[in-house]
């Protein structure tokens, strides 16, 4: 069964999204990039604070939008592993020396860190066979999602669904989890159900459009819903009455 990734930009909004169950909780920050990190200290001070959560959620971390060179990213990677995080996330793009990273980061997985490579849609060739997911699965990483690093528009735009499909049985194939995210809606979740990842990731549908903005309890109230197969319920009622004008009040109908 496919589960979801919820990312969340501080503590108010974990409060706010816990009640909705997501499998992943992903730490990061949209105002800073597509993977923009948390600082490492409020990373671990969170691990702190879920980890006799019963029932609580796995937690992701993203290192922050870096350049692929294995000095920066190695230690980037290092850091926020050392926080306890379920899982760390990478961004790999295809310029720089992405599979020197991908290299030297073969050590940390083999001590149990739990990595998993982020591959942008929008920077790779449309085809999984020009991804290095081969190389991710022999240095030992836990898993590959196929993300945007642009995220005007979203994952569908850039790749059509039978490459995802292609994308996912490819990840699954090496033993990896298979994740697909980037600019996602709730329209896209049936067809991407149907290509049975491991997970879908979410941020601007959480918070009724905009990834920057507050996440929205009734956005992630819909989100939830499509993932379970339950119809996604009715907004409020405010939500559906018509804001006055300069002219008067308006008339619903």
């Amino acid at each position: 069964m496919t589960g979801w990734l919820a990312s969340v930009a501080n503590d108010v909004e974990i409060a706010r999204i816990l009640p909705a169950a997501p499998d992943i909780l992903d730490l990061k920050d949209p105002a800073a990039g597509a993977l923009g990190a948390w600082p490492v200290e409020h990373i671990a001070a969170t691990v702190r604070d879920l980890t006799l959560l019963p029932g609580r959620p796995r937690l992701s971390a993203t290192i922050g939008d870096h350049p692929m060179k294995p000095d920066i990213v190695l230690p980037a990677v290092r850091r926020v592993a050392e926080t306890g995080v379920d899982f760390v996330k990478i961004g790999f793009a295809p310029e720089g020396a992405p599979d020197r990273c991908i290299d030297a980061l073969a050590p940390l997985t083999a001590t149990g860190s739990r990595l998993i490579a982020v591959l942008f849609a929008d920077l790779w060739p449309t085809d999984p066979g020009c991804l290095p997911i081969d190389r991710i699965a022999a240095a030992g990483f836990a898993g590959a999602m196929l993300d945007t690093a642009g995220k005007r528009h979203g994952l569908r735009h850039h790749w059509p669904d039978a490459q995802l499909a292609a994308f996912v049985t490819c990840t699954r194939s090496l033993g990896l989890l298979t994740g697909l995210a980037g600019s996602l809606r709730v329209a896209d979740i049936p067809a991407l159900l149907a290509l049975s990842p491991d997970y879908l990731g979410f941020r601007g549908a959480l918070c009724g459009g905009e990834r920057t903005a507050d996440i929205n309890p009734q956005a992630v109230s819909r989100v939830a819903a499509r993932m379970a197969g339950r119809p996604i319920p009715d907004p409020p009622i405010a939500a559906l009455t018509p804001c006055p004008t300069e002219n008067g009040p308006a008339t619903g109908r």
